[in-house]
This record gives structure tokens, C-alpha cells and sequence, in this order.
């Protein structure tokens, strides 16, 4: 019987020697050359001959590279962000792709906290003008932190941490985020509250969320405008949370006191309004890099990489979940399909969730159940935040105190089986099902108890009203005089003249202005676009 052949590893951006020796001592072959990761074409030539490759920022997994990698399993990236990797590409060719999520968590809070430190004290400047042989020591009065109110816009696991810092600090510490349960901000010594609030009460005010549709801007010129006057503003996240030019008019104005950014909206940022301000304190996107971190990292995905090879073993992927080779043959339509019911209901919910109950009947009710779970939660949570997966999203659910419970059933109904999430907060239930045809499409087959038959699409619309005559023109007549083209259309109602809902599958985006020209009409209680991953 021919030996087992090793798996090789190429390790092609700069990760530390202990972690090269990780797959070393899991019994890898491993290539160290760190600097190929900057010459594309000696990459592409060379690819081919690796089950793994371990990178950091300068390795371009591209199309291209991914095609001529006919034996890669999986491709490690040593930190969170994956902008240089082509996933879909990758998912295509059966390549799992890992990040390390919370490898840098601890390092980027510390930032965050160190640059609220600056910021109150003045430090670079008070440091640039001591350095120059100026002895200025009136010019520099600064603020104390002590019993002052933090406003945290995001209390994930970065933002939970800085949370955790300010309270030992003894601030008093406001937090906004739509998924912080009164539980977990009871955990943290955190008063939850609506943003409003947060802009008006808090004398720093700190971000830490994704940046998504929904937080471009949060910080926009109207938000700056509630703020208390002589807030100082930290922003350690993402470029684009912070509208820069409005907040240096608030700086000019005095209105906001001092700001301080590791981040901005175009990077590398060698301009911008706010540089060679007063007060402001710029860093250059400093929030992961220590030592520590940067270890951290490169440590976590060389054990991600080797269990994975030698044993099969899933963590962190951003495009597979948790199952195996001959599962994922079955599940794949239903796990697409619970992703979808989750995405819906995280769409339509802007309150913090509470639970998470979901039936399986039928044939999904002895598939894996964790997998399918996980695809919930993923869907339900990615609306705001879109770096969650398949492997991350129980874990931040578990974070934020939502409660999953499953049930399982024999097949109950018409189909051979279906998916049901009802997804709880504090002021309601919503609740859909969804199936898999035997064409292996999902369809929405149910929505707020109402029975429906819908495709799944891209970009769809969904409203709500009660049922009287005209709903039908209505949205037709909208949309045709918009410019977008219908490419199914489907109806349900719970009785005449009851409730009713609609679910167009659009060919486009809907643009603002079509919803709220729908909104005006008074004939509708809610008008919601919707987006989908269909790929």
C-alpha cells in the first residue's frame, strides 16, 4: 500500500516562524516565502502545487489564481478582513476560506481606548510642542475620563470589550446596539439605549460596528448636530461610519471638542479634512497591530489550516459550514434555504432579538441540525453585521443572549418537509417557512401565517396591507413607471378583506424614492425591499 502523500502548505505573506512550525509539527509540509505573495505571477505559477495557502493582506487570491490551484483545499487568512480573496470563486472550486475573527480584538478595544486617552489629553500635540522646545502647558487643558458618559455605537465583541475597559475607568457607559439584550448589557454595567439618546447624553462617543447600508454615515452631519456640545468622537472601526467633512465643520464650529481616527473612508487616506486639525488625532489604521495580535493571528489559522487538512475539522470559514463532504451533497439547498429564512426575518427586524425557534419537518428534520441552525442565525444577524458565518454566528448570538430552540417533526403537510423560524422580541413574533422543491430551489411557502408560493430572487419587495382592491395595479403601475421589471409576483391573504401580503421578485434594486413613493400612498402598512445571496 503507497504512503499517504503529506499535505503542503504554502505559506505566502510574513507569518511568524512559531506558526510556520505549527504545521511543521501537525506533520504539514509547509514552503515559507513571504514575500511571494507580492509576485503574482510567480504565485500563479506555483499554486498549483499546494493544498494550502496560509496569507495575510499582500497575497491577491484572484480568479485567476484560484483557477490555476487545482489542488487547493483551503486558503487561511491571518486576520479578519478577506477583501483579497475572490470567495465566490474560491466556494465555486470547493475551497473552504478562513479568517481568524476575534484574533484581534483585545488590540483594537486597547486602541480605541488609548486614542480616547489622546484625544482627551491632547497628547500628540502637547508632545509635538514640547518636542519643539515650546513649554506650553496652559494651552493643553484637557478632560478626565472619570465619571464621564462613553456612548459605545456597537457592543460586539470589540465593542463589548471597550465597554468592560470604560466601566474600570468608572465611566458611565450608554450603549447602542439593535442586538444587545438587556441581559448582556446588564453583564457588561451598561445602560442600553436608542441612539438618540446616546448622541445627546454622552461626552465620548465611540464606534464599533460594521459598516453596512444601515451604519454608512451613522455618525452623519444631522446625528453630529444631536450631540452634546463638546463631545469628542473615536472612530477605530471602518471608514465611512463618520461623515469626515461634517464632522471637521463641528470641529470648526466647536461644537464637537476632539476626534480621533484610526480609520477612513478612503484608505490609504493622504488627504482629508481633518487632518492638521486641532484636537483631532489621526492614526493609520492602527487598530490590529501589535505583537501580540499579529501572533495571535498567525497562530490560530496555522491550527485552523492543519486540522483542517489532517482531519477534516471546520472553523471560522466564511463559506462552508461545520459538515461533512457527503452531508453537504443533500443539505446544500436546505441550508441555502435556511439562510434565506433567517435573512428575511433579520430584514425585517430592527429590535433586538430575543429568540430564535425554529421546526424542521420532514426530510431537514434528520439532516444536521447544527449546520442548519447555524444558517439561521447567520441570516438573521447578517443584516447588521455582514462579517458573521456559518461558524461565527452562534457565537455572536450567544453574545448578544439570544435564545436558539429547535424542534424536529415527522412530515406534517403537503411537502415532503419544511423549514419554520419564528423569531421573538420584545414587542412581537415573526414568523416564515420556506421548502425546498425537488428542482433543489427554496421557496417561501409561508409568511406571517399566511400561505404563499415564492421563488427566492435577489432583490424582491415585500409589503403588507389589507386586502382590498387595487393592491395589484398599484404595484404594477409603480414599478413599470420606475423602470423595473417584475420577474414574479405572488399574493397571499388570511381572509377577504383581512390581512394581506405581497412578494415581487424584482430584476433590479429598488431605489428609495420607489418606496417611498409606495409609502405615500397610504395603501400599505409596511413597504420593505429586500436583498438575497442566490449565487
Amino acid at each position: 500500500m503507497a504512503a499517504q502523500t503529506k499535505p503542503r502548505v504554502l505559506v505566502s505573506d510574513k507569518l511568524s516562524e512559531t506558526a510556520v512550525q505549527i504545521f511543521r509539527d501537525r506533520g504539514i509540509e509547509v514552503d515559507f516565502e513571504p514575500n511571494l505573495g507580492k509576485d503574482k505571477d510567480r504565485l500563479l505559477e506555483v499554486i498549483g502545487q499546494y493544498d494550502g495557502l496560509a496569507i495575510r493582506s499582500n497575497t491577491k487570491v484572484t480568479e485567476k489564481i484560484i483557477a490555476a490551484a487545482t489542488n487547493l483545499k483551503v486558503i487561511g487568512r491571518a486576520g479578519i478582513g478577506v477583501d483579497n480573496v475572490d470567495i465566490p470563486e474560491a466556494s465555486k472550486k470547493g475551497i473552504i476560506v478562513m479568517n481568524t475573527p476575534f484574533g484581534n480584538s483585545i488590540t483594537t478595544a486597547e486602541h480605541a481606548i488609548a486614542m480616547m486617552f489622546a484625544v482627551a489629553r491632547q497628547i500628540p500635540e502637547a508632545n509635538a510642542s514640547t518636542h519643539a522646545g515650546k513649554w506650553e502647558k496652559s494651552k493643553f487643558m484637557g478632560v478626565e475620563l472619570y465619571n464621564k458618559t462613553l456612548g459605545v455605537i456597537g457592543a460586539g465583541n470589540i465593542g463589548g470589550i471597550v465597554c468592560d475597559r470604560a466601566v474600570g475607568l468608572k465611566m458611565k457607559v450608554v450603549a447602542y446596539d439593535p442586538f444587545l439584550s438587556e441581559e448582556r448589557a446588564t453583564q457588561l454595567g451598561v445602560t442600553k439605549v436608542e441612539l438618540d439618546e446616546l448622541l445627546a447624553r454622552a461626552d465620548f462617543i465611540t464606534l464599533h460596528v460594521p459598516m453596512t447600508d444601515k451604519t454608512r454615515n451613522i455618525l452623519s452631519r444631522e446625528n453630529i448636530a444631536k450631540t452634546k456640545k463638546g463631545v469628542r468622537i473615536i472612530n477605530c472601526a471602518r471608514g465611512g461610519l463618520v461623515d469626515e467633512d461634517a464632522l471637521a465643520e463641528a470641529l470648526t464650529s466647536g461644537h464637537v471638542a476632539g476626534a480621533a481616527l484610526d480609520v477612513f473612508a478612503v484608505e490609504p487616506a493622504t488627504e482629508s479634512p481633518l487632518f492638521n486639525m486641532p484636537n483631532v488625532v489621526c492614526t493609520p489604521h492602527l487598530g490590529a497591530s501589535t505583537t501580540e495580535a499579529q501572533e495571535n493571528v498567525a497562530l490560530q489559522v496555522a491550527e485552523q489550516m492543519s486540522d483542517y487538512l489532517l482531519t477534516g475539522a471546520v472553523t471560522n470559514a466564511l463559506n462552508m459550514p461545520s459538515v461533512t463532504a457527503e452531508e453537504a451533497a443533500v443539505m446544500g439547498p436546505w441550508i441555502k434555504l435556511a439562510g434565506h429564512l433567517g435573512n428575511f426575518a433579520g430584514q425585517m427586524t430592527e429590535e433586538p432579538v430575543r429568540a430564535i425557534n425554529v421546526l424542521y419537518d420532514g426530510a431537514p428534520s434528520r439532516m444536521n441540525l447544527k449546520a442548519l441552525d447555524c444558517a439561521v442565525i447567520a441570516g438573521i444577524l447578517k443584516s447588521a453585521n455582514p462579517d458573521v458565518n456559518l461558524v461565527s454566528a452562534p457565537i455572536v448570538a450567544k453574545e448578544r443572549g439570544i435564545k436558539l430552540s429547535t424542534t424536529t417533526q415527522e412530515k406534517a403537510g403537503a411537502f415532503d418537509g419544511y423549514i419554520k423560524i419564528t423569531v421573538v422580541t420584545d414587542k412581537r413574533e415573526r414568523s416564515l417557512a420556506g421548502t425546498v422543491f425537488s428542482d433543489g430551489k427554496p421557496r417561501f411557502i409561508q409568511i406571517k401565517g399566511i400561505n404563499i408560493d415564492a421563488e427566492i430572487g435577489e432583490h424582491m419587495l415585500y409589503t403588507t396591507n389589507e386586502d382590498v382592491p387595487g393592491i395589484i395595479g398599484l404595484l404594477g403601475a409603480t414599478m413599470g413607471k420606475n423602470g423595473v421589471n417584475i420577474a414574479n409576483f405572488t399574493l397571499g391573504r388570511s381572509g377577504v378583506g383581512q390581512d394581506a401580503i405581497a412578494l415581487l421578485y424584482l430584476d433590479q434594486a429598488l431605489d428609495q424614492k420607489v418606496v417611498e413613493t409606495l409609502e405615500g400612498t397610504g395603501m400599505f402598512q409596511q413597504v420593505r425591499p429586500l436583498k438575497f445571496e442566490v449565487a
